[in-house]
């Protein structure tokens, strides 16, 4: 099957930059540190554990490592996206590349594209591969395969997306540093948001706290936490599907259309601020 015109300038482009950050020192030493640090977690998953003087079933501390891990690379993995979205288009500024690519019948929107591309696949590659190493570990030790275990995965890439579009975004605004600490709070002030929201609706905290209180005068905040970008409510409900018997409810894919909108709207306003800017 042929490939479109319009599409293949992208195409070209982000293979260019998913084979030019691989083949960068720093990607590589990330690489082989993650995975050596899965290697070695994986006596967690072996073994007896006694707590309280009570033997603990393999299975569940098995399932629970698996989910803890799981944790750890998608977090990883979207703070490895950000820093190296963050230089991508400053090091294409300086060496001459972005010049001599936009010299040729290549608009400016096919350039990003392929840039968001290409480093959105490289990104779900490096967090497959690792999840794909703690599926093989779990599914030894279990003796049953979990392929939920990678739709989790894949739907953490969503997260990925979204902060690969905003630290790119926000490098054409602010200095390359600033934009990755920009992304790197919104996923705290997220995670603690979602912290606090889990802690105001628990049962002792509506014991201790009258409802009316609790309630009134909050409106503007629920609506701040409901319309916060939900980067770690998706982590969560990509990690409730492992173990899990069916699927989900439609209402608690929420957090992934709040990331995916936000992706989109962030999108578009990268493509227009792009257009405007000087190329040297």
């Amino acid at each position: 099957m042929k490939i479109p015109k319009t599409h293949s300038p992208i195409i070209k482009i982000a293979k260019y930059t998913l084979t030019d950050e691989v083949r960068q020192k720093s990607f590589i030493v990330m690489f082989i540190i993650c995975a050596l640090f899965i290697f070695l977690i994986r006596g967690c998953y072996q073994g007896n554990f006694i707590v309280n003087g009570q033997a603990l079933d393999a299975e569940a501390v098995i399932r629970v490592m698996s989910k803890v891990t799981f944790h750890f690379i998608a977090v990883g993995v979207m703070f490895l996206a950000a820093l190296l979205s963050m230089r991508v288009f400053r090091r294409d500024r300086d060496d001459g590349t972005q010049s001599c690519i936009l010299s040729k019948p290549i608009t400016r929107g096919q350039y990003v594209a392929g840039k968001i591309i290409g480093l959105w696949a490289l990104s779900i590659i490096f967090m497959f591969i690792l999840h794909g190493i703690v599926f093989i570990i779990t599914s030894i030790n279990l003796q049953i395969i979990m392929p939920e275990y990678l739709l989790a995965s894949l739907i953490c890439s969503f997260n990925l997306l979204f902060v690969i579009v905003t630290v790119l975004l926000l490098s054409l605004l602010m200095p390359d540093i600033v934009a990755f600490l920009c992304v790197m709070g919104i996923g705290i002030i997220g995670s603690v948001a979602d912290g606090i929201f889990a802690i105001s609706n628990s049962q002792m905290a509506q014991t201790i706290i009258p409802p009316s209180s609790t309630l009134s005068g909050l409106t503007g905040w629920k609506a701040a936490y409901y319309l916060w970008p939900k980067l770690l409510s998706t982590q969560q409900f990509a990690a409730s599907l492992i173990g899990r018997e069916g699927f989900p409810e439609l209402g608690s894919m929420y957090p992934i259309i709040n990331v995916f909108t936000y992706s989109l709207i962030l999108g578009i306003l990268l493509f227009r601020r792009f257009r405007n800017e000087n190329i040297i």
